[in-house]
């Protein structure tokens, strides 16, 4: 919180919200969560005793702003180009199959 360091591991059991809300709060900056909750005078000066030191805000990594894998850039003219050509050669085969068909199905025996 505010920079500072606290290590309230003895104080876990103890703590009149739970342990659960000091855990959550582990490795962070827990300072709003602290503030959210208005804290007593009497909870402000117990926390010198959990005191452990000062962050050194140099060794903070910075944060990097995520940029997805690069992807081949998809062309849809080109996809809508080869559904076109290949309708050209299925319709009319389809056409032509069923022509063959129904003149053999419908053929009279000679």
């Amino acid at each position: 919180m505010l920079e500072q360091v606290y290590n309230v591991t003895k104080f876990l059991e103890d703590h009149p919200g739970g342990d659960e809300v000091l855990l959550s709060a582990t490795g962070k900056d827990a300072t709003d969560d602290f503030e959210d909750v208005g804290h007593s005078s009497t909870a402000r000066a117990m926390m010198d005793e959990f005191y452990v030191g000062d962050i050194d805000t140099s060794t903070i990594p910075t944060k990097t702003k995520y940029t997805p894998p690069k992807q081949p850039h998809y062309d849809q003219d080109k996809t809508s180009e080869f559904v076109i050509k290949l309708l050209q050669v299925i319709v009319p085969l389809l056409i032509l199959g069923l022509a063959f068909g129904i003149r053999f199905y419908t053929k009279s025996p000679a």
